[in-house]
């Protein structure tokens, strides 16, 4: 059973940096591209990072290109989202999740498996 644990967020001041963490079993971690998705009122679902299985790339969305980094730990099967100088506009229900998209030489076509993705972490960036 594929199971994903989000944790790590909460309410925060802008700027700053916060990290959370996904721990993921019942598939073989390290040989999955990890995503971090999200979620907001009104604005759907939208894509925000991916790390190949090895850690070998990572691509962004461009709202947080700069700011934000995903990382991964394939021996604690954990990957992260490590937020730096956090926006109001990056409130939102964080999901990991498997994805399963492709990418040319500069951008990645997530294809999420939603199906895997956890419960989420909400994060809120409020002044």
């Amino acid at each position: 059973q594929v199971q994903l644990v989000e944790s790590g967020g909460g309410l925060a001041q802008p700027g700053g940096s916060l990290r959370l963490s996904c721990a993921a079993s019942g598939f073989t971690f390290s040989s999955s591209a990890m995503s971090w998705a999200r979620q907001a009122p009104d604005k759907g679902i939208e894509w925000v990072a991916v790390i190949f299985g090895d850690g070998s790339e990572t691509y962004y969305t461009d709202s947080v290109k700069g700011r934000f980094t995903i990382s991964r730990d394939n021996a604690k099967n954990t990957v992260y989202l490590e937020m730096n100088r956090r926006k109001p506009e990056d409130t939102a229900l964080y999901h990991c999740a498997r994805d399963k998209g492709w990418s040319d030489d500069s951008r990645w076509y997530p294809a999420i498996d939603f199906p895997s993705w956890g419960q989420g972490t909400q994060v809120t960036v409020s002044s």
